[in-house]
């Protein structure tokens, strides 16, 4: 293992070493649910859209359902928009005139 000593003479480990043991890691993957046939599934982050808007009515994510094929748009409040940018969702920032 790789040690350095900071200014303040206590030892730590470079970041390297840190994640020198990690093979992979597990894809992000969401559960969510079709309001058109009731279906319920789980979505990796790809399938999912976010868009960012000016106001919580213009902040909303999307998908397509993938049981009856039906494009879903939902709201997205703060919450969701942080789970969602922190599980690798693409985001659309949208512009306002």
């Amino acid at each position: 293992m790789s040690e350095s000593v900071t200014t303040s003479g206590v030892r730590g480990i470079s970041v390297a070493s840190a994640f020198s043991g990690m093979r992979s890691v597990a894809p992000v993957v969401f559960r969510a649910g079709c309001p058109d046939c009731r279906g319920r599934f789980e979505l990796a982050a790809g399938a999912l859209r976010l868009a960012i808007g000016g106001s919580s009515r213009t902040t909303f994510y999307s998908f397509t359902c993938p049981e009856c094929g039906a494009a879903v748009r939902k709201p997205a409040g703060e919450r969701v928009v942080e789970l969602l940018t922190g599980g690798g969702v693409r985001i659309l920032r949208l512009q306002m005139p």
